[in-house]
């Protein structure tokens, strides 16, 4: 297992915790929003969201060159607080969601792997995570 300390990303999001929640663990809102820029898509994400519950989004280029599967296994689910999950490949992800005044802190923390810098891998979780921002602004109201 790689020893590099966890990520860490975050942003606040203009939209009740209830709404963030279904737009982050429903697959017909996954596929809206899951990729890190305009020429990558979702063609396809499941989610059994429960402890030992196991969810895949597949990430695919738009021009077809290359998509991956992003999939893991939940230990913890907290509706409307916290999720954590196993990537396939042992990676750790904690999850936390915390409303503030309406509005929702959404705060993602991973293990980086080990082929990509480190400031690479928090740069396309953040964008991902500003994806879902833009996303559930628009949709929440």
């Amino acid at each position: 297992m790689n020893h590099l300390q966890p990520i860490k990303v975050e942003t606040l999001i203009d939209a009740p915790v209830e709404k963030v929640w279904t737009f982050w663990t429903q697959p017909q809102h996954l596929t809206e929003w899951t990729f890190a820029s305009s020429d990558w898509h979702v063609p396809y994400a499941e989610n059994d969201l429960k402890v030992d519950g196991k969810f895949k989004t597949t990430m695919a280029a738009k021009d077809g060159s290359m998509q991956f599967d992003f999939e893991g296994i939940y230990g913890v689910v907290d509706a409307h607080k916290r999720i954590a999950y196993q990537l396939a490949d042992g990676r750790q992800v904690d999850i936390t969601f915390e409303e503030i005044n309406g509005q929702t802190k959404v705060t993602e923390v991973f293990d980086p792997e080990n082929q990509n810098p480190i400031e690479m891998q928090k740069e396309g979780w953040q964008s991902i995570l500003n994806n879902f921002k833009k996303y559930a602004e628009e949709h929440a109201w």
